[in-house]
């Protein structure tokens, strides 16, 4: 079974969500999505600057397999990129909560938290997918 943190929160699509001591967002696919893309080749991510609305959709990440829409769980202004993924798209099927982060967001709205998954929920929920 895919590995769950349970510090996250996690939309349906697949997308988490990791709020940083400084109240930003981190953002990234959870385990099961890049397990089912399979190897990552390309990387697509959002403007530095951008302003994203809950669920839209804010990069692309594509396999040998499919290109698959990455959307925003929370809404906010784009601050920050993981540059890295650039030209090591694979650190995101390695490191899927660690390096393989995609973007970082500045949100006045974190009470949009409360309308995704807790841990539990994903997990009941990926199972029911797999």
């Amino acid at each position: 079974m895919s590995i769950v943190p349970d510090d996250l929160r996690y939309l349906d699509s697949h997308e988490w969500v990791r709020v940083e001591t400084d109240s930003t967002v981190t953002i990234g696919i959870s385990e099961f999505a890049q397990e089912q893309l399979g190897d990552l080749v390309y990387v697509e991510l959002p403007e530095v600057g951008r302003n994203l609305e809950v669920k839209d959709e804010a990069a692309v990440v594509e396999s040998v397999k499919a290109a698959s829409d990455v959307y925003s769980p929370v809404a906010g202004t784009v601050i920050e990129i993981n540059g890295k993924l650039i030209d090591a798209p694979e650190l995101v099927n390695t490191d899927p909560y660690g390096e393989g982060w995609l973007f970082k967001l500045t949100s006045d709205e974190l009470n949009d938290m409360a309308g995704l998954l807790d841990p539990e929920h994903y997990r009941s929920y990926i199972a029911s997918n797999d």
